[in-house]
């Protein structure tokens, strides 16, 4: 057996440098790692190398965060703190709500728009750029335009609300705590949506149309077509989109900061804006790492939770 592993006398004719054939079978693997490190590296110092800098300043007393600063020594007082203030629990409330609403509705709506847009009809292309059009505009100027439309004084929304006699009075969106809510809610899922149906429009175009035609054949309706074909094969994708969908409504802030602010009475204040709160405004930058790096532990603990159970619902 021969050994691929080859020698080249340097200039001096004194010290051997081994080479590699990556060509040979027992060096695939290693041509694979070396091709991966380039990217591995890089992502070590985008990502990981931040989360292990909030990890740090979570557990030290922060005021103002300074690179190059010497470290203070660490403490978990500001996970006691995080754990122990009606803050935090209260913003995780508002948390769990906003992903709850805004990403089952988003969902919902998106597999309708993507069922529909995904049908032959005349004009489809243009009802499919249409759908996608609030997902180009930028989150922060869509957010201005519908702070203005939903303002209670001269907002389009509440002179559409007035004119059609649905309400008698203008909705107070900026003092009232539940139409806050629901305010922030809309334009997220309004903000959302259009992102689901893509995703979801493309998984429908994955599913193999034989399976459609022997199951008209076999005397299937629209309904058990739609429960026994469609809905199997795009487990997987909805299990995607609900984890891109939570991610999403964790993180966001400025559609919740234009409107809101996390008002009114913290009506909308989600990790998000407690994490801003406290690092920015309080300049309590070790308690705003110590949601931030909360808000990571669940986003994670989620995506897992929801991968995991569709791959188990698909086998």
């Amino acid at each position: 057996m021969t050994d691929t592993t080859t020698h080249h006398r340097g200039r001096t004719g004194g010290w051997m440098i081994p080479t590699i054939d990556f060509s040979a079978p027992r060096h695939r693997a290693k041509f694979g790692y070396l091709l991966l490190a380039p990217a591995v590296l890089l992502m070590a110092v985008i990502i990981v190398y931040p989360i292990l800098l909030s990890v740090s300043i979570s557990m030290q007393d922060v005021r103002i965060a300074r690179i190059g600063d010497s470290g203070e020594p660490w403490t978990l007082e500001n996970y006691q703190w995080l754990f122990g203030s009606g803050e935090t629990w209260h913003a995780l409330w508002v948390t769990f709500k906003l992903v709850a609403v805004v990403g089952g509705l988003s969902v919902i709506i998106g597999f309708a728009t993507a069922m529909l847009v995904n049908q032959k009809f005349r004009g489809r292309a243009a009802a499919r750029l249409f759908v996608a059009l609030p997902w180009a505009v930028p989150e922060v100027v869509a957010t201005v335009i519908w702070a203005w439309m939903l303002d209670s004084s001269f907002g389009l929304v509440n002179w559409v609300l007035l004119t059609s006699g649905l309400v008698s009075e203008p909705i107070a969106f900026g003092s009232n705590p539940t139409a806050a809510f629901a305010a922030v809610c809309f334009v997220m899922i309004w903000k959302g949506y259009p992102l689901m149906s893509i995703m979801l429009l493309a998984g429908l175009q994955s599913i193999p149309e034989e399976q459609y035609q022997a199951a008209k054949v076999d005397g299937a309706g629209v309904w058990q077509r739609f429960w026994y074909i469609t809905l199997p094969n795009m487990l997987p994708v909805v299990g995607v989109t609900m984890v891109m969908t939570t991610l999403w409504v964790f993180r966001d802030f400025a559609i919740i900061h234009v409107l809101t602010q996390g008002g009114p009475l913290g009506a909308t204040t989600t990790l998000s804006i407690l994490t801003f709160e406290q690092s920015f405004e309080f300049f309590r930058m070790g308690q705003g790492a110590a949601v931030g790096v909360l808000t990571m532990v669940l986003c994670a603990i989620i995506s897992r939770a929801f991968v995991g159970r569709m791959a188990k619902s698909v086998h």
